[in-house]
């Protein structure tokens, strides 16, 4: 009644460990894609980052900003636990998953500080154009997650769920289709919503949409106008994917997941920048308080 997952998460088998897999495809698309929006933006004067330094921009972005951020942040707020017991294995076992996507962007926001520092760059700029970028490569991600069968749905039953083998440990390799029906006709699988296929429309070609429509704005020109827009759709985005895709172990309140928690001190930020750069009217907000 439901598609049974069965993708090879591996492309090119290496040594050990070591493979070429649809994850690390998945990045690297997203750096091109990026690097050609840069180097276009770059060229019509709207990134500071001249032409032929942004393919190293993007590298190293992508080093210190999205894989150190990113599985620093996944160590920190989701499997602390795991590395005080293996520190040095556990930190360096990218290649069975492990990526916050709420590390990674604080990961980018710090290498964007001091990368203009260094070159003399405005901040905003660099951040309002990579804002711009971002969502692809959520995109791609969520399209790779779902084909290694991670980061899976809720139970449902609706006509277009998935069952997942990898929810009972069962890799891509170390079953067969009659296994899988009788652990299903036996209630051990359950179908589940494709919440990664979701989450790469809605937190990345949705958002990617409408963030290069407000670029063509008046009021998506303004420095710190993107950066904010793009804080505040990825955080929406990601609560609202959040109620299809199954939590975390911690739950507060009996339904807010870590996801919705952590997205929505993005919001927070969102307002923060929106608030500083004069992107909210304050005369408003103050005439709002007196009344």
């Amino acid at each position: 009644m439901h598609y049974i997952h069965n993708m090879n998460p591996i492309v090119i088998e290496l040594w050990g460990p070591l493979a070429v897999r649809w994850y690390g495809i998945s990045y690297l698309l997203s750096f091109i894609a990026a690097i050609l929006l840069l180097r276009y933006w770059s060229k019509k004067g709207e990134f500071e980052v001249p032409v032929h330094e942004v393919s190293n921009f993007v590298v190293m972005l992508a080093l210190f900003g999205v894989f150190i951020g990113g599985r620093l942040g996944y160590i920190l707020l989701y499997g602390l636990g795991s590395f005080l017991q293996d520190p040095l294995l556990y930190g360096f076992k990218v290649w069975e998953g492990g990526m916050s996507s709420h590390g990674g962007l604080v990961g980018v926001i710090l290498f964007m500080l001091w990368y203009a520092k260094k070159h003399k760059h405005s901040t905003w700029n660099l951040a309002d154009n990579m804002a711009c970028t971002a969502s692809l490569g959520f995109a791609f991600g969520r399209l790779a997650n779902f084909v290694n069968g991670e980061l899976w749905g809720r139970v449902s039953n609706v006509k277009w769920a998935v069952i997942f083998p990898l929810e009972r440990g069962l890799n891509y390799g170390d079953y067969d289709l009659p296994t899988i029906e009788n652990m299903v006709a036996a209630g051990e699988l359950l179908p589940r919503h494709p919440s990664q296929l979701y989450q790469a429309f809605a937190e990345g070609f949705l958002v990617f949409g409408i963030m290069l429509l407000l670029r063509h704005t008046k009021w998506g020109k303004q420095p710190g106008a993107l950066s904010a827009s793009y804080l505040a759709l990825y955080a929406l985005a990601r609560i609202g994917m959040e109620f299809f895709r199954e939590p975390d172990d911690i739950v507060y309140f009996g339904w807010l997941t870590k996801g919705q928690l952590y997205s929505s001190l993005m919001i927070a930020g969102a307002l923060i920048v929106a608030w500083k750069k004069g992107l909210i009217s304050r005369e408003g907000t103050h005439r709002a308080q007196k009344s």
